[in-house]
């Protein structure tokens, strides 16, 4: 890869330097102990419970160690294990070394770790309670607010803060202002006059004021955070006897240009600045019965894939910066996918293959959010059908390949109920409504062509694909195509390709990527941030930030 240490996002709790993970019964404890000397770059120490990219490279393998191998797991209390401190946030010093992209790809990988917690709580019934047990800024209350519910000790010195305007120049990173607002109800005043103080609201007026749930003498903190931990768990329809999946070790080749998985290859052209994403679809008989599921654990194919497609997708992101467009094709059996749809949506409420569909969603969403050009490829072999027609849904656009003298070896596409809303977008409509805008006649002719196998002819008709070249233009359209896109201003499409993917309705998810790209990316470039006099480049220097009064 590009970079001489890539970034690599794959552990397991014994690699663990900064979180603790406890189990009793229904209840789980992620307890924050995070190693000041075990950054994951040189150049800062995390002191005070402050994160970077190594801690929530943490967080989310526990998170998802959780989901699936503790069924029994229905509430997770996140805490700290340090004497009042929760967590304080970022590391200001890493975000002061690091370069633009990394602050960003780094806020947006914490946005979809917070965004996970709400995601598992929606559809898996696993809940989440923040015991706040001391000083909680900055991303330490974004992580907080990103749980079902918080519990402040009140001890008259915690308090909780979003204190990045006054101290930084920058916004809260991870969602803060707008769960504030949209999750919390914070009237809008009082958010004003939160979000520009530095020293935080603690104790009755920050339950007050909504910022958090409950609040707790010490003496009774613990209790009364294991006696709610135990209502929410109450009302959670996880298993409590099931036997968990392991999540083994993912078998992967790194190469100069090229990351290799078993069911997925990525290749790099570095002349060209684009990767190719080659999804293999399954091979031979697959489960059936959930007995079977669980005995194939980690190596049933769509739980391995939705891992292995998660890795390479923030591999890439991180660590291939110049690679602007990813083209994504498909390999395999179309029947045998159609066979996998079938299984899922038959037992979609068992808690396995509802974990599984959890992590396809997500990751799709990762997909639709990725500040890159995608194209998809549909070529003689493909098996773009149901859920890995979704790869293609997702992208920018989509070239199916006409035959119109060899019927037999020409590429079709094929829809199940898969695609009607089983792996919702972050506006929470499925790829089809978001490319319809949820225009009945449409989706109506859409969904009468489930169990057809659709030609290119027939998937531009029915708006499915953005074009279909025939042989004889295939290869030059594509290359066109794909040339013309890497020519064009990355800045630009960024902006571009954020626009157009998310046309739907607007929410809460929504408008935190969309502040993020916008606003946090702006601002992280203003001399009134990173200039040498910035706020983030003087912090602990004990000099005074020098800003630019203009209004832009």
């Amino acid at each position: 890869m590009s970079l001489p240490s890539p970034v690599d996002y794959q552990t397991d709790p014994s690699q663990y330097k900064h979180w603790k993970l406890e189990f009793d019964g229904p209840v789980a404890t992620l307890r924050a102990e995070f190693d000041e000397n075990a950054g994951l770059r040189p150049g800062y120490k995390l002191k005070l419970n402050s994160y970077d990219l190594g801690v929530d490279i943490e967080l989310n393998d526990a998170i998802g160690r959780i989901r699936f191998e503790h069924p029994e797991v229905r509430t997770v209390v996140l805490t700290s294990a340090r004497e009042k401190v929760f967590c304080s946030g970022a590391n200001i010093f890493m975000l002061g070394v690091s370069s633009h992209s990394w602050k960003v790809n780094f806020c947006k990988f914490t946005n979809e770790t917070r965004n996970g917690l709400e995601d598992s709580s929606s559809h898996s019934g696993l809940k989440f309670l923040a015991a706040v047990n001391g000083a909680c800024a900055g991303g330490g209350y974004e992580l907080a607010l990103a749980c079902d519910e918080i519990i402040l000790v009140d001890d008259r010195s915690s308090a909780v803060s979003l204190p990045e305007v006054p101290l930084l120049g920058v916004l809260p990173g991870t969602g803060g202002l707008t769960r504030v607002t949209d999750k919390r109800h914070v009237r809008h005043d009082l958010a004003d006059l939160f979000c520009t103080s530095a020293e935080g609201v603690r104790g009755e007026k920050a339950l007050a004021w909504r910022l958090v749930d409950a609040i707790a003498k010490p003496a009774v903190f613990a209790q009364q955070v294991r006696q709610r931990a135990l209502e929410l768990a109450a009302k959670s329809d996880r298993p409590s006897d099931a036997k968990g999946v392991a999540l083994t070790p993912l078998q992967r080749g790194f190469e100069a240009d090229a990351l290799r998985y078993p069911h997925l290859t990525v290749e790099v052209d570095r002349s060209k600045r684009s990767a190719t994403f080659s999804v293999k679809g399954p091979m031979g008989a697959q489960p059936t019965s959930i007995a079977a599921i669980e005995a194939a654990g980690a190596n049933w194919y769509p739980l391995a894939l939705a891992r292995e497609l998660e890795d390479a997708i923030l591999s890439m992101r991180t660590n291939e910066l110049e690679i602007g467009i990813w083209l994504l094709k498909t390999e395999g059996d179309v029947d045998a996918v159609l066979a996998l749809d079938a299984t899922l949506l038959a037992h979609r409420s068992h808690w396995l293959v509802r974990e599984t569909l959890g992590l396809l969603r997500r990751t799709l969403s990762r997909l639709d959010v990725s500040s890159r050009s995608l194209f998809a490829l549909i070529e003689p072999g493909s098996c773009f059908v149901g859920t890995l027609l979704e790869l293609a849904l997702a992208c920018d656009r989509s070239y199916q390949l006409a035959l119109p003298d060899d019927p037999a070896q020409a590429p079709r596409i094929a829809l199940t109920e898969a695609n009607f809303g089983l792996y919702p977008m972050v506006t929470g409509q499925s790829r089809l409504q978001r490319r319809f805008y949820d225009e009945q006649p449409a989706l109506d002719a859409v969904r009468a062509s489930i169990g057809q196998a659709l030609t290119a002819d027939a998937a531009l008709q029915l708006g499915l694909v953005t074009s279909s070249p025939d042989d004889i233009d295939w290869a030059d359209e594509l290359r066109i195509a794909i040339e013309e896109r890497v020519s064009m201003s990355p800045d630009a499409l960024t902006g571009l390709e954020a626009n157009l993917r998310f046309n739907g309705p607007e929410n809460m998810f929504t408008r935190i990527f969309g502040r993020l790209t916008a606003w946090q990316n702006w601002i992280f470039q203003r001399p009134n941030a990173v200039g040498e006099k910035g706020a983030l480049k003087v912090y602990g220097k004990g000099e005074k930030a020098a800003f630019d009064w203009n209004r832009v």
